[in-house]
């Protein structure tokens, strides 16, 4: 149990510096639920700078919950190209129809109900109840984790079930019965903005004080470092395959990493073999035809969350074959002014970029702000 003194001191500081010092995003402009709902979602494992443009996009495109759930999820998922983690847009639309079919259109201002919502966990449910219908119900993210274990010096990070369930006791314990929205934002803000993971601003901290941390100079102890999990590096070939003006694209299945999204062909490099025979292999595995290696066009790194790609990029003509892809939902030849009509992954937007830029009619292709590579050799025997 926490003293009552210190959590009233903590409560009064920090709400009084929040009404001063926050931040001026979109999402604060509003209490309608639905909008809050949609921000918390994008802000799941995503820095605010990146999300204020989608937000305000998404906002003018699904003003409502009705519209969003009207939308097809290829729309759906074109809006939210580039943001990652895509089952959390497929989740929000899937969201949107429940509370239509389900809620009268509403969201569901009880913690029972908004938690049987696709994609709404404890924190997202305790966001969106606090903030939208003024609810006691705490939160708990990466930002507040950090605060509460520097303000208690509690030797958690979240890391195991006993150690989340501890600062979810501590949230709890601190949330004041009323405001409780706003004393929310202050404490994510706190995290965010001032109570860094590194270099710590304290001199800034309205609650410095009355930080444990601070007092003990141990700052930088607390939370304990999680442990961390080895990053997968993979090595990957696509093709850029054009016929008459036009490029090859096909779509994802409907389940699994980045399920419904377009992409080029092709696939992870094996063991002792070149991107150029990968890909080579790969398009004749899931297409069943043969192409002509014309060119290495780019090579672009993406960081996933456990992973890291290298994706080696080449412009590819249909040599012989008729296309039976197997490994896809469907497939199409389309034009480059076409393509912003289909989501892709953020991997690709280079890709993207250099067919807007570049015409596809025939071998010889200028391509204005991209720095070509050294021709392959092996690439030179092929053509």
């Amino acid at each position: 149990m926490l003293a009552r003194k210190t959590v009233k001191t903590l409560q009064s500081s920090l709400t009084d510096w929040y009404q001063q010092e926050k931040r001026d995003l979109p999402w604060r402009e509003t209490r309608n639920p639905y909008h809050i709902l949609v921000s918390e979602f994008m802000l799941q494992q995503t820095q605010v700078k990146t999300v204020i443009p989608y937000y305000t996009r998404w906002a003018k495109s699904f003003p409502t919950v009705q519209k969003l759930a009207a939308a097809s999820e290829s729309r759906v998922l074109k809006h939210w190209e580039g943001l990652g983690y895509y089952s959390r847009a497929r989740n929000l639309h899937r969201t949107a129809k429940m509370i239509k079919e389900q809620f009268q259109g509403e969201v569901p201002d009880t913690l029972d109900e908004i938690l049987k919502l696709p994609g709404v966990g404890r924190y997202t449910a305790g966001a969106v109840l606090s903030i939208a219908f003024d609810k006691k119900t705490p939160v708990l993210d990466g930002n507040v984790k950090r605060v509460l274990s520097r303000w208690f010096c509690l030797p958690e990070n979240g890391g195991t079930p006993q150690s989340e369930n501890k600062l979810w006791q501590i949230a709890e314990e601190i949330l004041p019965e009323k405001q409780s929205g706003d004393f929310n934002q202050a404490l994510m803000e706190l995290g965010a903005t001032v109570c860094l993971p590194k270099n710590p601003l304290c001199l800034l901290c309205p609650t410095s004080d009355s930080c444990q941390a601070q007092k003990n100079g141990a700052q930088e102890k607390f939370p304990p470092a999680k442990v961390k999990t080895p990053t997968q590096k993979i090595e990957v070939s696509a093709a850029v395959i054009y016929r008459n003006g036009k490029t090859y694209i096909q779509q994802r299945p409907k389940r699994g990493l980045m399920a419904g999204l377009w992409e080029f062909p092709g696939g992870k490099i094996e063991k002792n073999e070149s991107p150029e025979d990968c890909l080579h292999r790969e398009i004749k595995e899931e297409l069943g035809i043969k192409i002509v290696i014309k060119e290495k066009i780019m090579t672009i790194k993406h960081s996933y969350t456990q992973f890291r790609v290298t994706l080696h990029v080449y412009l590819c003509s249909h040599k012989s074959g008729k296309i039976r892809a197997t490994s896809c939902d469907q497939w199409k030849w389309i034009a480059a002014q076409e393509i912003d009509q289909y989501p892709f992954p953020a991997a690709n937007v280079k890709i993207i970029k250099y067919l807007q830029q570049n015409s596809l009619n025939g071998h010889k292709i200028a391509s204005p702000g991209i720095k070509k590579e050294k021709r392959n050799p092996r690439v030179k025997n092929l053509l």
